[in-house]
């Protein structure tokens, strides 16, 4: 049985490390370091007989484009998690415009069919800038853009960790406020979406979120999806839950090639990435040659695993 590769959760390498991954495909091979104890190094195979499906995650696949005819010829399943968002610069300052992002998202759906390609409308941030009726509009406009396009939108509701708050409390023109504890404006924001989902052909899920919202016609989503991954790749394996990841999450096992800190799309909500500083520098330093994404780390008494 092959493992299930996530590009990533971590950081946009679509977007940003294209080149390095294809380099690695054709190599075989990739290196990864522990997160949280950068001398631990693993070697994650990326031949064919050892991979089962590619799990995309991105705001700009335009850079993998040419790419895709050689992908597709791999004998292992792949899909993408696309997210399109369009929140104001304040908060997310590099990302695309809302335009080519819908553009990039239909030329993507052309390529590999819509199955295979699911919008994210995530996080969801409550603020002076984005309150519930932005929310409403801006969902409309764009799962309107991409009818037909795909079948399927995840969305989330934004996760307050320290450095997350450290970053959004920086932009001065920025009030924000939890939308989970603001049940009357939550339930009007879920019901709209929901609507408007359905409206539009698109099954509605939530993204490791503890909350049971059925009432509004949305499901607890996988990003990692066991049951699409059968469907695209035609196998009938049994995947387990991954157990690293939030309890609320029901994404099944997969391996993660990508680093913190290393996104370049300014999304100051950002929990992989809170330090955007920290993530010029290590695309700056990135070699497209290297095994590992990122070499900033401690190289010495390196273990295997």
């Amino acid at each position: 049985m092959g493992q299930i590769v996530s590009i990533s959760r971590r950081t946009d390498i679509a977007a940003f490390y294209s080149d390095w991954f294809i380099n690695r495909v054709q190599a075989g091979f990739v290196k990864t370091r522990n997160p949280f104890n950068p001398n631990q190094v693993r070697d994650i195979s990326l031949r064919p007989e050892d991979v089962d499906c590619f799990v995309f995650w991105t705001r700009n696949p335009a850079p993998l484009f040419p790419h895709l005819d050689m992908l597709e010829k791999r004998p292992f399943a792949s899909y993408f998690h696309m997210t399109i968002t369009g929140y104001p610069r304040e908060i997310e300052n590099s990302t695309l415009s809302l335009e080519q992002a819908i553009h990039h998202f239909k030329t993507l759906s052309q390529k590999i069919g819509p199955d295979r390609v699911i919008w994210r409308y995530d996080p969801i941030l409550l603020s002076n800038l984005t309150p519930i009726d932005y929310h409403i509009d801006r969902f409309d406009k764009i799962a309107h853009a991409l009818q037909g396009h795909t079948h399927s939108v995840m969305f989330a509701l934004t996760d307050f960790y320290a450095k997350t708050e450290r970053n959004l409390k920086k932009i001065s023109a920025l009030t924000y406020q939890d939308i989970a504890q603001q049940e009357e404006e939550l339930n009007r924001l879920l019901a709209a979406l929901s609507t408007i989902a359905r409206s539009c052909g698109l099954s509605l899920k939530s993204c490791a979120q503890e909350q049971d919202w059925r009432a509004f016609s949305i499901e607890h989503g996988k990003c990692i999806d066991d049951d699409l991954i059968r469907k695209i790749s035609k196998t009938d394996q049994h995947l387990r839950k991954d157990k690293g990841q939030r309890k609320a999450c029901g994404c099944v096992q997969s391996v993660d090639i990508g680093a913190y800190n290393s996104c370049l799309h300014g999304c100051q909500y950002c929990y992989a990435t809170y330090n955007d500083a920290q993530a010029k520098d290590a695309y700056r330093q990135h070699d497209p040659y290297s095994p590992f994404l990122l070499e900033r780390s401690a190289t010495k008494n390196v273990k295997q695993s």
